[in-house]
């Protein structure tokens, strides 16, 4: 089946760079220019950005956790107002949606607005996770690609695949080229959460999980030369 509708997830982390924190503008005007050729291509994108470069809904220990992910909600409207105008700059058309009102800095989720802004070649950003706490924007993700009826998810992250081990401690550890969403439920790998593959399993979302910065990664992933791991739902 042919990817016309992508819903890209872009980690925070991966934003950073080697910087781990804030963004590396190098690395966003890469990923403005690779979604640049995706989009001239024909192709629809959404984006959903993580906040992991900025706070995570945990990482404070000593304050309510819905202050926390509300927190964690707001980084990811940051990353995805500067993504934005880095895209711009590139030449393309952005619109930010949210779940919340935030102002004029970005407009409600609407499905019927955010369906025409794509279908109109704009590239939608879709921030602020789900709108309540205890959900991570892997929930988000996996939500927003069902509501626009997207072909796939394709995840960005700072780790080039799925393994079944942390290759960061075994250096021993393999890496899946493809595997079944439901060995993602089974043996709870970590790649996204639980309850975020459970909802891609039951409607039947696939996942093609990357690493960011490789060169023409996100190209790569639409063209055949696709090199991280594909997660059939």
């Amino acid at each position: 089946m042919e990817n016309k509708r992508i819903l890209l997830k872009l980690s925070g982390e991966a934003l950073a760079g080697d910087k781990r924190q804030g963004f590396d503008e190098k690395t966003v005007l890469d990923v403005a220019g690779q979604v640049k050729k995706v989009v001239d291509s024909g192709k629809q994108v959404a984006v959903v950005i993580g906040g992991g470069n900025f706070w995570r809904g945990r990482t404070s220990e000593h304050m309510d956790r819905v202050k926390a992910d509300q927190i964690g909600m707001l980084a990811t409207v940051m990353n995805c107002i500067y993504t934005a105008d880095m895209f711009r700059t590139a030449g393309l058309k952005t619109r930010i949606m949210s779940p919340f009102v935030c102002g004029s800095m970005t407009e409600l989720f609407n499905k019927d607005t955010a369906v025409q802004a794509l279908n109109c070649g704009e590239v939608v950003f879709f921030a602020g996770g789900t709108g309540h706490p205890y959900f991570s924007t892997d929930m988000s993700t996996v939500l927003m690609a069902i509501e626009i009826s997207a072909d796939v998810i394709l995840s960005g992250k700072a780790i080039d695949g799925v393994y079944d081990s942390d290759p960061k401690t075994n250096p021993n550890a393999k890496k899946y080229d493809t595997m079944q969403m439901k060995e993602i439920v089974d043996k709870q790998l970590g790649v996204i959460d639980l309850a975020s593959a459970v909802l891609a399993m039951e409607n039947h979302m696939p996942m093609m999980l990357f690493g960011l910065n490789e060169p023409d990664s996100i190209v790569k992933a639409l063209t055949g030369s696709f090199s991280g791991t594909y997660i059939e739902a």
